[in-house]
C-alpha cells in the first residue's frame, strides 16, 4: 500500500520531467541570425578595404590572397542556422557571386595591373557586405519576434505542442507590438508604408493567435499560428 502512494506521488514528478527533457528546444545557435565563418572574414576584408584600398598598397593586396582564400573556403562550406532557412535561396544566389568576386581577386593579384586589382578589391567588399546584408536582421524587433516564432512554427507546431504555442502567443504579441513600433533607417525610409502595413497586419494575426489561445480548439489555434506566419513573410518581403 505504501509503495502503492509513493508512485502514485512521484510518477506525475517522472512524467513532468521527461516532458521537459523532451520539449523541443532550439539550440542558441539554431535561433541566432548568425554565420560566424562570414563573420570571420571580416579580419581580412577590413584591412584590405580600410587600409591596402585607400593606400594603393599592391603588395600588401597580392599578399592577402591565401587568407582571402582560406577564409572564403569556410564561408563556402558553411550551413546557415534553422533561423535563416527561409533565406536559403538569397545565400546562395550571394556566395555565387562572392565566390566570383574572390577568384576574379585572385586572377588580377597574379598579374602587373594595379587598377584591376584595386578594382577587384572594390568588388570583393561589395559582395561580401552584400552576403552580410543577406542575413543580417534589417531590425532588432523583427529580430527578436523571428526567434520566438521560430521555435513555435518549426518545432512546437510540427511536434502538435498546442500547449506551446498557446504559452508563446502573449509573447508574440508583444514583440509584434514592438514592431510595429520600430523605426526605420533612413535607407528604408522609401519602405515606411509598406512597413506599416505589414507590421500592423503581423499585430492583428498575433491579436487573433492570442484570442484563439483562449479556446479549446486546436484546430483555431494551428490556423492563427499558419496566418501569422504568413504575415511574417509578408513583412519580411518589405525588405528584399
Amino acid at each position: 500500500m505504501r509503495k502503492e502512494v509513493i508512485m502514485r506521488r512521484t510518477l506525475p514528478i517522472l512524467v513532468a520531467l521527461w516532458l521537459t527533457v523532451a520539449a523541443p528546444l532550439a539550440s542558441p545557435q539554431e535561433t541566432e541570425s548568425v554565420v560566424p565563418e562570414l563573420e570571420a572574414f571580416h579580419e581580412i576584408i577590413y584591412p584590405i578595404w580600410h587600409s591596402a584600398y585607400p593606400e594603393k598598397d599592391i603588395t600588401a593586396l597580392k599578399e592577402f590572397v591565401p587568407e582571402i582564400d582560406r577564409l572564403a573556403g569556410n564561408i563556402y562550406r558553411a550551413n546557415l542556422p534553422g533561423i535563416l532557412r527561409d533565406k536559403e535561396a538569397k545565400w546562395q544566389a550571394g556566395l555565387a557571386e562572392f565566390r566570383k568576386s574572390v577568384e576574379a581577386y585572385a586572377e588580377a593579384a597574379k598579374g602587373d595591373g594595379d587598377q584591376a586589382l584595386l578594382d577587384a578589391a572594390e568588388i570583393l567588399h561589395a559582395r561580401y557586405e552584400m552576403l552580410v546584408r543577406t542575413i543580417r536582421p534589417v531590425l532588432k524587433e523583427t529580430d527578436e519576434f523571428h526567434k520566438v516564432l521560430y521555435v513555435v512554427y518549426h518545432k512546437s507546431l510540427s511536434d502538435r505542442k498546442f500547449d506551446e504555442i498557446r504559452a508563446a502567443a502573449p509573447d508574440l504579441e508583444a514583440k509584434a507590438e514592438a514592431v510595429a513600433k520600430a523605426t526605420l533607417s533612413k535607407r528604408m525610409e522609401s519602405r515606411m508604408v509598406a512597413f506599416q502595413a505589414a507590421a500592423a497586419g503581423l499585430v492583428a494575426a498575433a491579436a487573433s493567435l492570442t484570442e484563439a489561445s483562449g479556446g479549446a480548439e486546436d484546430a483555431a489555434v494551428e490556423k492563427a499560428i499558419l496566418v501569422l506566419h504568413e504575415k511574417y513573410i509578408a513583412l519580411e518581403k518589405v525588405f528584399d
